[in-house]
């Protein structure tokens, strides 16, 4: 049947100009087999209705949906890798296919893709997407989305038939083009790029687009004032999305400036991992050999970043009022880091010295037992309420330790939140679901070996349990 009329399209980013994309042409694939859709996220903008030959229409081979971009745009952004700039960059295998918006709050949305074929950014490489990078992506994201984590959604995942060369992984191996979901795709590379170029109205046309499609709060008739506005809101948005990563234990792997979005949304998964106990020198990337991006540093490589974006803001603002906006992340974070650890204890706030000495507590035992990550924070949720469902826990060893006591302690006159769902049958399980490597080799390997999808099915499904204990599946 064709797209509902409930869908609401639009073609906000064309309005920008050709200064910020180039119309490029999707790849013509072999074949189109659907391995992933999101039927939560496509029934939030409407597309629920589609056939799985619609949605290969639209998402493999990439018919325009109506109402929205009539091409796809290859977008334009430079950035620092590894903080080496890099001015040759922008959507190498990837483009903005459509934007619409999502019908429960009205954001505008953008379905972006990856694997999508060349485009003059591909720098010689084929621009395509190994299944497996594909399959690692669905699983990132719907892992970090029942965490709590504010995510890029995975909306599509279609094998396309051809044999990729990858020097990282047996080949040649299988392709695939994903579709991702996400509030926005623009990048503090994107503020790079034009203050590279110097080209200043660019950068104040950005400013203004940013803060009027996603930031309206941030709007000042006079644009010194609009721009400090519009940083001190960008650093409170990456300073939650960096402190739900470390309530999460996740490691995104690659904080390049060009994997930073303005409006602080964790997307593009690479060499992510999750901690399987608390260690701070813990990288995702083999080619991490510095451990800059380690589990550990991430607050400070996402305010490193921070700093790039205000020194493309130069042109706007004056230095010291841009220098006093980038203090606003380190509060922020002190901030969202027991919030976001709360949450995943299904704990009511206690008050902010309180909920901060109690995250201190558990970050300290953690780092100094080395107790399993996911597992304390599943046993212990809800505070004291489940104290003898922790003694039962695989850990309960790790919470008789003397280490425990000020965890303990600090746990007193904390009660359940509301929405702590306690006597949810995931609560009732020894273990909770986890998505460490094995886990995600475990995924794939049938996959590699026998196309069998059972497993990687099954953990989708377990992640889908834990979402709805925790109350993060979107509605």
């Amino acid at each position: 049947m064709p797209v509902s009329t409930a869908v609401r399209p639009s073609t906000r980013h064309a309005s920008l100009g050709s200064d910020f994309y180039d119309v490029v042409a999707p790849a013509s694939f072999p074949q189109h087999i659907l391995r992933y859709r999101n039927r939560r996220w496509a029934a939030r903008v409407g597309l629920d209705t589609l056939t799985d030959e619609e949605w290969i229409a639209h998402f493999g081979r990439f018919e325009p949906l109506p109402g929205s971009l009539r091409e796809p745009l290859a977008l334009r952004y430079h950035g620092h890798q590894f903080r080496t700039y890099n001015p040759h960059l922008g959507d190498g295998r990837g483009f903005l296919f459509a934007q619409l918006h999502d019908l429960a709050d009205g954001r505008l949305l953008d379905l972006a893709t990856k694997g999508s074929g060349q485009t003059p950014w591909s720098r010689h490489a084929d621009g395509r997407l190994t299944l497996k990078g594909g399959v690692r992506e669905v699983l990132a994201t719907e892992m970090l989305e029942a965490l709590g984590v504010e995510t890029s959604k995975t909306f599509s995942l279609i094998e396309t038939g051809e044999e990729l060369e990858r020097g990282d992984e047996p080949s040649p191996t299988r392709s695939s083009v994903l579709v991702r979901l996400s509030h926005s795709h623009i990048r503090i590379g994107t503020f790079q790029r034009f203050l590279y170029l110097d080209e200043t109205d660019n950068i104040r046309k950005l400013l203004d687009y940013t803060v009027e499609t996603y930031m309206p709060d941030a709007r000042r008739e006079d644009e010194p004032a609009r721009a400090v506005a519009f940083l001190e809101e960008v650093c409170r948005r990456v300073a939650r999305m960096g402190a739900q990563w470390m309530a999460a234990g996740f490691v995104h792997g690659v904080l390049n400036t060009d994997n930073i979005n303005v409006t602080g949304e964790s997307f593009d998964y690479g060499p992510w991992r999750f901690i399987p106990a608390y260690d701070p020198a813990f990288t995702a990337a083999y080619f991490d050999e510095t451990g800059l991006y380690a589990f550990g540093r991430q607050p400070d490589a996402l305010l490193w970043n921070l700093f790039r974006l205000a020194e493309c803001l130069l042109p706007l603002a004056p230095q010291a009022e841009l220098e006093k906006a980038l203090q606003v992340f380190e509060p922020a974070l002190h901030r969202e880091f027991p919030a976001a650890l709360l949450r995943r204890l299904g704990l009511a706030s206690a008050g902010f010295e309180r909920d901060g000495r109690l995250a201190r507590a558990l970050w300290t035992f953690l780092h100094e037992t080395k107790a399993p990550f996911e597992q304390t924070l599943f046993d212990w949720r809800g505070g004291w309420a489940s104290e003898q469902r922790a003694a039962r826990s695989p850990s309960a060893a790790f919470y008789a330790q003397p280490a425990f006591r000020p965890v303990h302690a600090a746990m007193e006159g904390f009660e359940p939140a509301p929405d702590a769902r306690l006597d949810h049958p995931y609560f009732a399980r020894r273990s909770p679901c986890t998505m460490l490597v094995e886990d995600v080799e475990a995924a794939w390997a049938p996959i590699a070996d026998r196309d069998d999808w059972t497993i990687f099915t099954a953990k989708l499904d377990d992640i889908a349990t834990m979402a709805d204990a925790y109350g993060t599946m979107p509605t």
